[in-house]
């Protein structure tokens, strides 16, 4: 009876430990990692090495339970001190302490270790006070600058809001500059009055309502338009 000779299958157990090695590494070794991975630990899902368990930090090649201190809360994080304040308090040290919240004010969202005052009042070093809003004004929410603005009729000056005086024949403003008045189409401002505009004979209304311009193939000529 014919048998292949021992070498030959020897080679071909080589050939397929070697395929099995290119295609299941992981598999493999797993267990000859598992072996040095130390306790509270689990092996890399991919390469070699291993980490610590949620709760445990590496120290001289071992995985040791992270002191958390009270009002804090593990990050899970196999570096740093593993742990994170909770929600209203700040780190001092090794411990969490509370955050000072003033009275009219309130913890902010985004991490919890910060406030702002309420609205209507403002910062003033570690208090917030409410800030003053003159008669015919109002809160703009704002936390720089006055805080408030005037009524539309009123602008401010100084600490109050002064009425804007419109005269006949005009109307108020969005403007921020300038009297807050404007004249009404067919009349000019002149010494804080509308007077009406006296528009010559081949000439028009501007853009502005404001002026006059003349007529083409007419120029300005002082008050008057004449030909070219």
């Amino acid at each position: 009876m014919y048998t292949t000779p021992r070498p030959a299958t020897t080679t071909i157990r080589r050939l397929v430990f070697l395929a099995l090695v290119a295609c299941f590494p992981g598999q493999l070794f797993a267990q000859a990692r598992s072996d040095e991975t130390p306790e509270n630990a689990s092996p890399e899902r991919y390469g070699t090495g291993w980490k610590c368990d949620r709760g445990y930090q590496e120290e001289e090649g071992a995985c040791v339970a992270g002191e958390v201190p009270p009002n804090a809360h593990p990050t899970g994080a196999s570096y740093g001190r593993g742990w994170d304040c909770d929600y209203g308090f700040n780190e001092a040290g090794e411990t969490c302490i509370a955050v000072q919240v003033p009275e009219n004010a309130y913890l902010k969202s985004s991490g919890g270790d910060r406030w702002t005052c309420n609205r209507g009042y403002r910062k003033v070093d570690e208090a917030c006070v409410a800030i003053q809003v003159p008669d015919n004004g109002y809160l703009t929410g704002e936390t720089h600058g006055r805080g408030w603005k005037c009524d539309r009729g009123y602008r401010a000056d100084k600490d109050r809001c002064a009425i804007i005086e419109v005269p006949p024949n005009g109307h108020l403003t969005d403007a921020l500059y300038g009297p807050g008045w404007r004249c009404n189409r067919g009349y000019r401002a002149a010494d804080g009055t509308c007077v009406e505009l006296k528009v010559p004979a081949n000439a028009h209304l501007d853009y502005t309502g404001n002026d006059w311009e003349c007529n083409r193939p007419y120029r300005k000529h002082r008050n008057a338009c004449v030909m070219r």
